[in-house]
Parts: C-alpha cells; sequence; structure tokens
C-alpha cells in the first residue's frame, strides 16, 4: 500500500495556484480599469505581483506594490479600506462558492532582487564566487 505523502513542508497545490492566478488577474484588471469607487486608489498605478491562497481557499493575501515604488503604505492603507467593495467585484468576476478574505501585503520581491544584485556585486563575494567556479572547472568528473 503506497503511503500519501504529508502536505506539510510541500508548496501550494494546483487549486491554490490556480485560484490564486485567477484572483491576481480580476484584482489587476479592476485596479486598471478603475472600478473602485475610491478617487484616490484610482489615481495609482499599482502591480499585483501575486495572490497567495491559504488550503481552504478561505484566505488570499494580495501582494502589491505601488507603481514606482513611492507611497507604499499608503497604498496598502487604501487597499485595506477598500477590502470590501475589491471582494466584491473579484467575486462578481469569478463567481467563487466561497469569496476569500483579502490581506494586503507589500511586495518586496523587487526590494530583494536589488539587494540580492548588490552582494553579488561586491568584490569580496565576486572572487568567492569565481573561486567556486575555478575549482568546480577543476574537480574531475
Amino acid at each position: 500500500m503506497a503511503k500519501k505523502s504529508s502536505s506539510r513542508g510541500s508548496g501550494p497545490s494546483q487549486r491554490q495556484l490556480r485560484v490564486g492566478e485567477l484572483i491576481r488577474r480580476a484584482l489587476s484588471e479592476i485596479l486598471h480599469r478603475g472600478d473602485l469607487h475610491d478617487t484616490e486608489l484610482n489615481r495609482l498605478s499599482i502591480t499585483v505581483g501575486e495572490v497567495r491562497v491559504t488550503p481552504d481557499l478561505r484566505v488570499a493575501t494580495v501582494y502589491a506594490l505601488p507603481l514606482g515604488g513611492t507611497g507604499k503604505d499608503a497604498l496598502i492603507t487604501l487597499l485595506a479600506r477598500n477590502k470590501w467593495e475589491i471582494r466584491n467585484l473579484i467575486n462578481k468576476k469569478l463567481a467563487l462558492k466561497h469569496s476569500p478574505d483579502l490581506r494586503f501585503r507589500l511586495d518586496e520581491t523587487f526590494d530583494r532582487m536589488d539587494e540580492t544584485r548588490r552582494l553579488l556585486s561586491q568584490d569580496a563575494v565576486r572572487r568567492d564566487l569565481e573561486k567556486v567556479e575555478d575549482e568546480s572547472e577543476d574537480a574531475p568528473e
């Protein structure tokens, strides 16, 4: 008898990924078209990088960032203030069985990429990386 693998430690299911992507696209379209009644929010250009959904599909965490990166804290406040309207619009677009509770977080992916580039460009790190490359080329196969 095959033993079922535990879902602990594994990544999100295909269903979670699919629902998260559907929500991301719907929200991006809503924000792009300016469907919300909040004029402050409609004035912003917002990038929705990712939406992560819990296994039970009851909570969706939206990772967003204002274009240009200015006004990050204000963006999260505005999105949270309009959470119910956003949730209703997404539910109308997608007709999900359960409309997930939305949580908004800053998308820090670009900041982490910039920090990684900065670290990799340091002289000491470049020397170490070159040393590792040279050692791997000299190793017998």
